[in-house]
């Protein structure tokens, strides 16, 4: 009886080194949101202390929405960012995601939004078409983050916002060191054995998050891309950061 053979890790250690670095990044990332989709709320739940909700609540007030507003959620997932957006009183919310194996779920949490199957980097979107753009943990797994943010600001109206919520690090010593223990050593394993994951994504998230751009480095890459007003928001003891820029 043949056997079938394991499922490769996406990553691995020496790929591991600096992830953002990987030519085919985007084709592994969308491989392992693609495997960890069933058990991706339950673990971002359990590993954040049910805080992710309150980040995004508080995403949504600085969006400062308006009842007219139409809000496109880049990098939906499972759809918890863009359910707070109609819920925050939005006109229409539009999820996106390129990992169609999120919308199915993104679909049966926020059934009054619209979803698609696309690339952070390629909206199939017209020009200046939204009043609010976010992501959520998500513009550090985009190839080019860069080119997502100009994409980002093509399609938002004059006056739009752009809303980023991004993991990063403590700057208290203290704070980091024991942070680190618990992000490389501990959520690594637990949040794999819960998902039953074989991708590796569980040592992706700490090192993706460890190699990323820092709060000044990402409020840099944001005035960059064409936006004003940027500001940072810190979360949480830092462990998460809310930017936010208008286009003007």
């Amino acid at each position: 009886m043949l056997k079938t053979p394991p499922t490769p890790d996406v990553w691995n250690d020496s790929l591991l080194a600096n992830p953002h670095a990987v030519s085919d990044k985007r084709e592994r990332v969308r491989r392992m949101f693609s495997a960890i989709a069933p058990s991706y709320d339950l673990n971002n739940r359990l590993h954040t202390l049910w805080m992710d909700q309150s980040w995004r609540r508080r995403a949504v007030k600085l969006a400062s929405l308006k009842p007219t507003d139409r809000v496109v959620d880049v990098a939906c997932g499972t759809g918890d960012l863009t359910r707070a957006f109609h819920r925050g009183g939005a006109a229409a919310v539009f999820g996106v995601d390129f990992t169609f194996e999120m919308l199915p779920l993104a679909v049966g949490k926020s059934a009054q939004s619209r979803f698609i199957n696309a690339d952070a980097q390629a909206l199939p979107l017209p020009d200046e078409c939204c009043d609010v753009v976010s992501i959520a943990f998500g513009i550090r797994n985009v190839a080019d983050p860069s080119a997502a943010l100009r994409e980002f600001h093509r399609v938002l109206r004059p006056g739009g916002r752009l809303i980023v919520l991004e993991f990063s690090l403590p700057n208290h010593p203290l704070l980091r060191g024991l942070y680190n223990f618990y992000f490389k050593q501990v959520l690594p394993r637990t949040a794999t054995w819960i998902s039953r994951d074989k991708t590796g994504a569980y040592k992706y998230l700490p090192r993706s998050v460890n190699t990323f751009l820092n709060p000044d480095q990402m409020a840099i890459m944001l005035r960059n891309a064409g936006f004003s007003g940027v500001s940072a928001h810190p979360m949480t003891f830092g462990i998460c950061f809310c930017y936010r820029g208008t286009k003007f």
